[in-house]
């Protein structure tokens, strides 16, 4: 099945906006074993778009059109869609019906111009949009199958997820039944995953499991795409697999499929009817934010402290000398007062000294972690360089995944490939 994505719009076109939906799109066919071929970024401009529709005409099985379906004059998707297929435009009047009620729900009058948003090629088969006044549709022009969606981003979504990828499953004539399974690990890169996990895939000897990656520092996301006749067979395919993943990625992954770290973490202290404070510097408060807005971080999370710097602390954990360079001994101080001046069961303690000088690919800072617990402080010093946001992320993530190996009785201190000694 080859495969072509269409994006049009000047914006895009022009830098303007980021293409956010391109790789959305392309990552949700990978998803599920279809490849891109080609990837095409068009302007609002007539003659370009039609040349652009006749080509992947020509070439592509599927090709999925987004943008261009709004109200506007320089919305043209429909009308070049029905020039390429030589059809005339007609008033598609179910689509009319649904876009009335939508403005007449929401207390609103229809613009005259929506009504342009019903005017589809002769051909074409309605794609419903659930959530918005634009109306897909799929046609066929040359020997490819077309699917026009929306450039709004949630509208597209809920689209391509829930009925342009399956209608292109069953062009493509793949199996029925196909399973995504994810592990998001943190502190081991792509290259050495892939080493740990050469000849996964042939666990399977039908060949219905394909192993991929998607890097986005700080996580690495590995997926394995199951194929089968249906989904006890796919189960029964991915079971050695997953089991086999685990076992070679080990206390890496942090989470799976539509888990997070956070979420992870927070189910554990939850667990335990444990409290938490948070104290960091230089990250912007960014552990609190990855905390406090998941349901029931309320009854868990106690209270963040964030400054920019770590010696700004010294009037708040007053007693604890922060003057000079930081150390293992003043990190495990300000954990223990962060528990015991909130009454909070756990702190997690990040402090950073960032390098002096600028802010290049050799700039780096000194992490260190500390986590209190009736127990005791767990503590961890790690070196991250990459400039000014890539220490920030770093740390971020790898305090968070202090707590959780902490929380789930693994080794707090644990190699990782993005630091340096």
């Amino acid at each position: 099945m080859r495969i072509e994505i269409i994006c049009t719009g000047d914006e895009v076109l022009t830098g303007k906006i980021v293409n956010t939906n391109f790789s959305y799109m392309a990552q949700k066919l990978e998803d599920v074993g279809l490849s891109v071929h080609w990837g095409t970024t068009v302007g609002d401009d007539r003659e370009s778009l039609l040349a652009a529709f006749q080509l992947a005409g020509t070439r592509a099985d599927a090709v999925i059109v987004n943008g261009g379906l709004g109200p506007t004059v320089d919305d043209l998707s429909q009308e070049i869609a029905a020039q390429a297929a030589g059809v005339e435009l007609v008033l598609h009047q179910e689509w009319l019906t649904i876009m009335e009620a939508f403005f007449t729900k929401r207390a609103r009058v229809m613009p005259p111009n929506n009504v342009k948003q019903a005017m589809l090629p002769a051909t074409a088969e309605m794609i419903d949009n659930p959530i918005g006044t634009a109306c897909g549709f799929a046609m066929d022009i040359g020997k490819a199958r077309f699917f026009f969606t929306p450039g709004v981003p949630r509208e597209l979504r809920r689209m391509l997820e829930e009925q342009v990828i399956p209608r292109i499953l069953a062009r493509s004539g793949e199996p029925a039944s196909i399973h995504l399974k994810r592990f998001h690990s943190y502190g081991i890169g792509e290259s050495h995953a892939d080493e740990l996990l050469k000849g996964i895939e042939d666990l399977d000897p039908q060949g219905g499991v394909k192993l991929g990656f998607r890097a986005h520092y700080p996580q690495l996301e590995t997926k394995l795409t199951v194929r089968g006749r249906d989904m006890d067979d796919v189960h029964r395919k991915l079971a050695p697999v997953t089991a086999a993943v685990r076992q070679r990625l080990g206390n890496f992954i942090m989470a799976e499929d539509g888990d997070t770290l956070e979420g992870v973490t927070l189910a554990e202290l939850t667990a335990r009817n444990a409290t938490l404070s948070v104290v960091e510097t230089f990250t912007a408060g960014q552990i609190a934010a990855r905390f406090a807005h998941l349901p029931n971080a309320e009854t868990v999370f106690k209270r963040g402290v964030v400054v920019r710097d770590f010696t700004e602390l010294a009037p708040i954990y007053d007693g604890i000398d922060l003057s000079g360079e930081m150390t293992q001994a003043k990190t495990e101080a300000v954990a223990r007062a962060a528990r015991e001046r909130t009454g909070a069961t756990h702190s997690l303690v990040v402090l950073i000294e960032l390098d002096a000088g600028t802010d290049r690919i050799d700039f780096g800072g000194t992490l260190w972690i500390g986590i209190a617990d009736t127990d005791g402080v767990e503590f961890r010093r790690s070196r991250i360089l990459g400039g000014r946001e890539w220490v920030r992320l770093g740390a971020v993530e790898m305090a968070l995944d202090c707590l959780r190996r902490k929380l789930q009785g693994l080794p707090v201190v644990e190699r990782i490939d993005f630091e340096k000694t």
